[in-house]
């Protein structure tokens, strides 16, 4: 019996993702191997990242947060915690974008915490 490959389709499966590396360095783009490894390693770091991107801008906003209330003579700690007892629901990229782009409103927040 006749060996059977089915070209149509591993030719296919391998065009797709050869289409999906071009615009890589060297052999990264056209050498199916390597594209393919290429491809898979990327792929896991788009996965990785989008978790480790949330984790930064977390990290991003608390800074925000901190830098505009040492302004005001208070610790973020202290911020969040006496901003939490008050029931003032402001999340994290609320709190930094008003301390960035408009510090009068923050400053108002600050200071219904002081008192």
């Amino acid at each position: 019996m006749p060996r059977s490959v089915n070209n149509v389709a591993s030719r296919a499966r391998r065009k797709k993702i050869l289409n999906r590396t071009k615009g890589y360095f060297l052999r990264r783009k056209n050498v199916w191997t390597v594209a393919k490894n290429t491809w898979e390693k990327g792929q896991q770091y788009a996965y990785r990242d989008r978790k480790n991107k949330k984790r930064a801008f977390r990290s991003l906003w608390i800074t925000r947060i901190n830098a505009g209330v040492r302004e005001h003579g208070l610790s973020y700690s202290v911020f969040m915690g006496t901003l939490a007892k008050k029931g003032i629901e402001l999340n994290r990229k609320a709190l930094a974008d008003l301390a960035m782009n408009n510090p009068e409103a923050f400053k108002a927040i600050v200071e219904l915490i002081k008192k």
